[in-house]
């Protein structure tokens, strides 16, 4: 058992008033009694720069005070700490960079960000190899900053590399960063996460006014929005801080549970992976011709009131009760079977249900959901879309379900372009691994339909 605190507080321009704020939260945390320390992003100096020699003066350097302070903090607990701080390296190139100190205040670990913001892009530069692992007595841990864990890729690598814990850094005032980005990194990898992020003006608190007024952005939302917080692997919130103010969010985890990769349906996430569908993701982006796209388009999810082949019976009042301007409705994956149904009443039933649907269709109107359907001399669930003429497109479910482990499998993902946009279907199952996802968006999707049976809380 390990106790991991995400510290959450403000920084500002002056780079010592800065330490000291790192330095009296580190003791705070130490007094709570954890054993791993997480800090924000840009702990040194905010993130707003006069011209490049600001940027570079304010920066850290490995062997100067700033860290050195920070690494004798470590060793006077006897713990860990990781930090983020806009650093200079030999060349005087400055990168935005996590850094681990361990309990005897050596450097442990570093990573540099990978994905640059805005105008980070002015001062600083990217990357260029991947992030370290640290391996503790209590496990095996990994860093990233911010907007690094707003997409899938760094922290899936990370914890294919074998990370049980993501020690996440942020400087971030975006409302959906606690409640989506954050949290959905951790069980969609199977880990724990400690994510700090800051409080307090992420800006100069002399130009907040005349930036609020220039960008007519309201003053809140140019401050750090806080709830820093801890997740354990299946996306439970064990621990969150406040919107606003300082805070030591601690929880006690077994790092060990992070070993254990299956989806509350038995299904191993990691071993049910497919990278070969996940080259567009590695290669350079490359322009996609946009499909045409309407500016405002009406969708629906529905839901029938009952589970089975009566199910059928209320497509078309529910679909009599959608607004006119309605283009695409989706329903519950396999919302028309029930556990009984076997393998050979599976198909027929897939067969009536797509009458069904196409029955209750539409001119202007499309219906998703999944069904069995035959694929390669067997049976595969398929998402499935449906119009008044019948099935306009399907994508065969993509990755193995260990429930039903004797399915086909799709071996492509295929978009469908329509009138009003371009649309990706995906069965709910293959949405729980988000590099497909992140491909259907490098693909030019507009919007994906996915029929889904949620299994877990969160």
């Amino acid at each position: 058992m390990v106790r991991v605190a995400a510290l959450q507080f403000a920084s500002g321009t002056d780079v010592d008033e800065n330490l000291a704020t790192c330095l009296r939260m580190i003791d705070a945390g130490a007094a709570e009694g954890a054993d791993l320390l997480v800090l924000p992003e840009f702990c040194n100096h905010i993130s707003w720069y006069d011209d490049a020699e600001h940027a570079e003066r304010v920066s850290l350097t490995l062997e100067g005070e700033f860290l050195g302070e920070i690494a004798g903090r470590a060793a006077r607990h006897g713990l860990f700490v990781v930090l983020n701080v806009s650093l200079r390296g030999p060349g005087d190139e400055l990168t935005v960079t996590s850094l681990c100190y361990d309990p005897s205040g050596g450097l442990a670990g570093r990573a540099d960000k990978q994905t640059l913001m805005g105008h980070e892009n002015t001062w600083f530069a990217r990357a260029t190899e991947c992030g370290d692992l640290v391996d503790a007595p209590f496990g095996r841990f990994a860093m990233f900053p911010c907007r690094d864990g707003v997409t899938c890729e760094t922290p899936r690598g990370l914890a294919l590399r074998g990370a049980q814990l993501f020690c996440d850094s942020l400087n971030s005032f975006a409302l959906d960063e606690a409640c989506l980005h954050v949290p959905a990194r951790a069980p969609e990898n199977r880990v724990f996460l400690a994510a700090a992020n800051k409080v307090g003006p992420l800006i100069p608190a002399h130009l907040l006014e005349a930036v609020s007024a220039e960008t007519h952005i309201p003053l809140r939302f140019l401050h750090g929005a806080g709830e820093s917080q801890v997740v354990d692997p299946k996306g439970n919130i064990l621990a969150k801080g406040p919107r606003e103010g300082e805070a030591v969010v601690t929880a006690d985890i077994e790092l060990a549970e992070a070993n254990d990769k299956r989806h509350s349906c038995g299904t191993d996430l990691f071993a049910a992976r497919r990278p070969a569908l996940y080259a567009p993701i590695a290669r350079p982006p490359e322009p996609v011709e946009p499909a045409p796209a309407a500016d405002v388009v009406g969708v629906a999810c529905l839901a029938t009131s009952v589970q089975g082949e009566a199910a059928l019976d209320e497509l078309r009042g529910l679909v009599e009760a959608l607004p006119e301007d309605t283009v695409l409705a989706v329903l519950p994956e396999l919302f028309c079977y029930s556990a009984v149904d076997d393998s050979a009443s599976r198909l027929e039933l897939g067969e009536k249900a797509v009458a069904a649907l196409t029955a209750a269709a539409r001119p202007d109107l499309a219906l998703c959901t999944s069904l069995y359907r035959p694929l390669a001399g067997g049976a595969c669930v398929s998402a499935v879309l449906v119009g008044e003429e019948g099935i306009v497109a399907e994508q065969p479910r993509l990755h193995a379900s260990a429930e039903e482990p004797e399915l086909a499998l799709g071996d492509t993902l295929a978009l469908v372009d329509l009138s009003w946009g371009r649309l990706a279907l995906l069965s709910g199952h293959d949405a729980l691994f988000p590099e497909i996802v992140k491909v259907a968006a490098l693909s030019g999707a507009q919007v994906l339909a996915m029929p889904a049976a949620f299994r877990e809380d969160w």
